[in-house]
Formats: C-alpha cells, structure tokens, sequence
C-alpha cells in the first residue's frame, strides 16, 4: 500500500459509517480496488501521478459502472494533505448513495 492508502485506510477502518463496511485491496470481478463498500457498490481509488489519463483506469471505471459500482478516484496528496476532505467526500457519496437506494425500495 502507498502512503495515501495507508491513511486512509487508517481512517475507514477507524471511522464508523453508519454501517457501511470497507475491505482493502478487494476483488471486485476482474479487478482489485483500493478499498470497496460492497453493500454500497463504492469503489474509492488512490492514485499517484503514473494514473493520469490511464486507459486502464478508465477500462475500470467503465467496467465498474457497468456493474452498478461507483468510483471516487483521489490523488495520493490530496490523501496526505487533506485527509479530513476526502473522508468527508466518501461520506457524502454513501450518504447520497443511501437515500438513493432507499427512495429506489418504496
């Protein structure tokens, strides 16, 4: 693991999200994610500099949409310099991702 992932592991393994569960280095179909929310279909990426315009990253994210699954990609210093940013990020994207799911069950 990076630094970035490093932490923010840190963070979601030590933060409660209402429920929402997140599992390391994830197999999610041909893949592995930095962390996923299976319960969520959330997929949160860490990236260094060798990500930009990556036609992989982008075959993934197709393919991760494809199945129902969100991604929220963040950058390794956006991790180690505003940590309290993407946590709060993540937790708005499961919240949304929450009352979206409810409004779909009634």
């Amino acid at each position: 693991m990076t630094d970035g992932e490093r932490k923010l592991w840190h963070y979601l393994r030590q933060k409660q999200l209402d429920g929402f569960h997140f599992r390391k280095q994830c197999p999610v179909g041909p893949f592995i994610a930095d962390f996923a929310c299976l319960k969520a279909k959330l997929i949160v990426e860490v990236d260094g500099g060798q990500h930009a315009d990556s036609a992989t990253d982008k075959m993934r994210d197709a393919w991760f949409i494809a199945h129902g699954y969100r991604t929220l990609r963040f950058w390794n210093n956006d991790v180690l310099q505003n940590i309290d940013g993407v946590f709060l990020t993540i937790t708005e994207a499961l919240g949304h991702l929450e009352k979206t799911s409810n409004a779909q069950a009634h």
